[in-house]
């Protein structure tokens, strides 16, 4: 029986009873739809899970600092211990097989002045070259670059934190929030980019000063304004970029050292930076995401603390792991009772063709032929009904999401980033294909039984049979 007669034969065995083959096949479509659609809710938990950590910052890079707290010390109890961040430390772990990037961080929090507007902002220094690096997009301007001096690039949010001073005193500001009465979509009240701006870590700057407070300190000289150029505009990230002004690390710490200088070297608001006591922190950008977990132990091992968005998507992945197992399990009670129904077509078959198949083993089918045609239909009861249930898992999916969006919406729950959806059922092409051939095998694994059972009829008692 050559394969063109092996596949006619089948397809009008499975035609010959409609209903019964409609109704097995429906058992498939359901059981097919059934897995894909709860798989499809892991995996949307899951791609929900990256997108909000994407949000909060860059997966690959990992934020180290001196305080290292080991599981236990050498008499078995926990401790803290404190490691001097310096350049030594830093090229060791620039050096570390997959690290693209490494960059000491100083922060200091000045005062900007611009006419009669005023604002308080996170300068943190790093080291320019590795701006490009870590991620940093400019919407106007450019970013930091050799040659520079008392320059910085600022966040998208930055502009809107000025604030009109009040001459006679007594206002404030809460930071990171608009001016009161100010949108969004407003233009801010200072053009970063062209208006004159300056820095002083003196808080008092501009203000009036009220009798006594200031006595004790008649001996400081007055901190010094800085003009500072501002040479770039990041573009929105959503994240701790959009609220810090960056500048290069070695201007910031001569500005912070000058200040330290006239204030007789007392520590005030915390822009002290002392070279003995290292840099605060680090942020080491790695190539691979698959590479974090290895470049932090290493890290660890020099007895610094790490801290990365890959150990919350660590977390994230095992609980998303989980789910997917328990909805997938539960999707695959209803492909087990397909197989069982493809089982019991089949043997149902088997007894209503008994003569038939008397016929073809005396006319000289082999017996190979004879277990090919019931596989065959048992494979396309599978595959038919795995098409169908993928459609039947797309249009769930869809009314899934539909739902889903108008109920958290109700709800005043945000869903997405800009353009980006954030859908709670998701149906990759793989998973379509995966389904799609696993019902087929399924429907193989169950015609095996009724296949082999057909193969050892006797021919002389499916002859006989009425």
């Amino acid at each position: 029986m050559n394969s063109f007669d092996l596949i006619s034969m089948g397809s009008r065995n499975l035609f010959r009873r409609k209903v019964r083959t409609f109704i097995t096949v429906l058992g498939v479509i359901i059981g097919t739809a059934a897995i894909v659609v709860m798989l499809s809710l892991g995996i949307g938990m899951n791609e929900s899970f990256e997108r909000e950590l994407r949000r909060m910052g860059d997966l690959n890079i990992i934020n180290v600092n001196r305080y290292y707290s080991p599981d236990t010390d050498s008499r078995g109890m926990g401790g803290m211990k404190t490691t001097v961040i310096d350049d030594k430390i830093v090229a060791k772990i620039a050096a570390i097989k997959g690290v693209e990037a490494v960059t000491p961080i100083v922060s200091a929090y000045p005062k900007l002045i611009s006419g009669k507007y005023t604002a308080y902002a996170q300068v943190t220094g790093i080291d320019f070259s590795t701006m490009e690096a870590f991620d940093f997009k400019i919407d106007k301007g450019r970013l930091l670059q050799e040659g520079d001096t008392i320059a910085a690039v600022f966040g998208s949010n930055v502009p809107m934190q000025f604030y009109k001073t009040n001459p006679r005193g007594g206002g404030y500001r809460v930071y990171g929030v608009m001016p009161y009465g100010m949108s969004q979509s407003e233009e801010p009240p200072v053009d970063v980019m062209n208006d004159k701006i300056e820095l002083t870590f003196d808080m008092s700057y501009g203000e009036k000063k009220v009798p006594g407070v200031s006595q004790g300190q008649e001996n400081n000289k007055p901190a010094k304004l800085y003009k500072l150029q501002v040479v770039g505009l990041l573009a929105q990230s959503n994240g701790e970029k959009d609220y810090n002004i960056y500048m290069d690390i070695n201007q910031l710490k001569k500005m912070m050292r000058e200040y330290s200088r006239s204030q007789g070297g007392q520590n005030r608001g915390g822009v002290v930076f002392n070279e003995q006591e290292g840099y605060e922190r680090l942020w080491v950008k790695v190539k691979n995401i698959n590479d974090v977990d290895r470049i932090q132990e290493k890290i660890k091992e020099m007895e610094l603390g790490t801290y990365s968005l890959a150990d919350i998507r660590k977390s994230m992945q095992k609980t998303s792991s989980t789910v997917q197992t328990v909805l997938g399990g539960i999707g695959a009670i209803s492909f087990l009772i397909a197989a069982l129904g493809i089982t019991n077509t089949m043997i149902m078959s088997i007894y209503e063709r008994t003569r038939e198949i008397g016929i073809m083993k005396v006319l000289g089918c082999m017996l190979k032929d004879i277990q090919r045609l019931f596989l065959f239909e048992a494979a396309m009861i599978g595959l038919i009904g795995g098409i169908l249930g993928i459609g039947l898992s797309y249009g769930a999916s869809s009314l899934i999401n539909y739902i889903g969006a108008g109920f958290m919406n109700r709800g005043g729950i945000y869903m997405g980033t800009g353009n980006e959806p954030n859908n709670i059922s998701v149906i990759p092409v793989w998973l379509a294909f995966v389904s799609i051939g696993f019902a087929m095998l399924v429907g193989l694994i169950s015609g095996l039984y009724p296949a082999r059972r057909a193969m050892k009829i006797s021919v002389l008692d499916a002859i006989r049979s009425e």
